[in-house]
């Protein structure tokens, strides 16, 4: 029961910290400029680093965590207890269920982008003002844009899953609220999956006109 209620909120406040991440990001489409002043003015706050400490630690717990239930729950269930299937019905559900099966593959690829990541424009943080320039020059590798296209689209489906699974292990959920919590979780999910996935491809397609411009 404690494992399962720190794997929630691990994993909310991870959840918490992409949408705010992502309103960030996406100034650089709208505003580049005012995307630089934000990057300055966050990277000069005294609580960053512990907010990132923090952040790091939920990132580490959270697959952990996840690993022991999951190991609990395969000794409960016993040696052959055949797949998961779920009884409810509806257009979302064999998505839902996909995301689930593919859970450790996700989580996995979310590990490895967030150490390139973190290698690539965090442990080596760009001069200020050229926040925007360092990131489109790691879009510029074929790989990299991959990575973080793959990536945008492994947190769409973990969080397809694991937002109801945590509002779950939260005790959140009942059947006077199922439909709206459930509902808003995916649609959550779809917003930072296809943002996260979408806007790579954005930054690298977008003329540099906007950023010269506010020069």
């Amino acid at each position: 029961m404690i494992v399962g209620f720190w794997i929630a909120v691990t994993g909310l406040g991870l959840v918490l910290f992409l949408a705010v991440h992502l309103g960030g990001v996406g100034m650089a489409l709208l505003d580049p400029m005012g995307f630089e002043r934000f990057a300055t003015t966050l990277h000069q706050q005294a609580w960053l680093p512990w907010l990132e400490v923090a952040l790091l630690a939920a990132a580490l717990a959270h697959p952990l965590l996840s690993l022991q239930r999951a190991r609990a729950n395969r000794q409960a269930r016993g040696p052959d207890p055949g797949p998961l299937r779920s009884r409810r019905q509806g257009p979302w559900e064999p998505l839902a269920a996909l995301a689930a099966r593919l859970i450790p593959w996700s989580g996995s690829l979310l590990l490895l982008f967030l150490a390139v990541h973190l290698a690539q424009l965090r442990w080596h943080r760009p001069v200020d003002g050229a926040e925007l320039a360092a990131v489109l020059a790691v879009l510029q590798s074929p790989w990299c844009l991959v990575l973080y296209v793959a990536a945008g689209a492994a947190a769409g489906l973990h969080l397809l899953h694991g937002a109801e699974s945590a509002v779950r292990r939260l005790g959140l959920l009942d059947p006077a609220n199922a439909v709206a919590l459930r509902l808003g979780g995916r649609g959550l999910a779809l917003l930072l999956g296809a943002g996260f996935a979408l806007l790579p491809l954005a930054l690298v397609l977008r003329p540099a006109v906007p950023l010269l411009a506010g020069r």
